[in-house]
């Protein structure tokens, strides 16, 4: 086993050794996701970041909120899994 992983550490141990190698922050999924969902929820989140200027925390805000309005997209299945870990702003 890895010196990255440790008993009862579950979804965090792979956030983990990205940390460990110098990433500063990660949008993870906690479980599997329908690929296409994942492909316009990462397309809205980075045209957030990149043409609004939002900090990671606001743009996964605004689209999970836009997913959840779309009525083919509104369960949280398809957007409530992502989850920003390390720095925030």
């Amino acid at each position: 086993m890895c010196c990255f992983f440790k008993r009862g550490e579950g979804e965090r141990a792979p956030t983990h050794a990205f940390f460990y190698t110098g990433t500063s922050r990660i949008l993870a999924s906690l479980w599997e996701v329908d690929d296409h969902a994942t492909a316009d929820l990462m397309g809205w989140f980075y045209e957030a970041i990149e043409k609004e200027r939002m900090t990671p925390a606001a743009a996964l805000r605004k689209t999970q909120v836009k997913m959840w309005q779309d009525p083919t997209l509104s369960a949280p299945f398809f957007w409530a899994a992502f989850q920003l870990h390390g720095e925030w702003r």
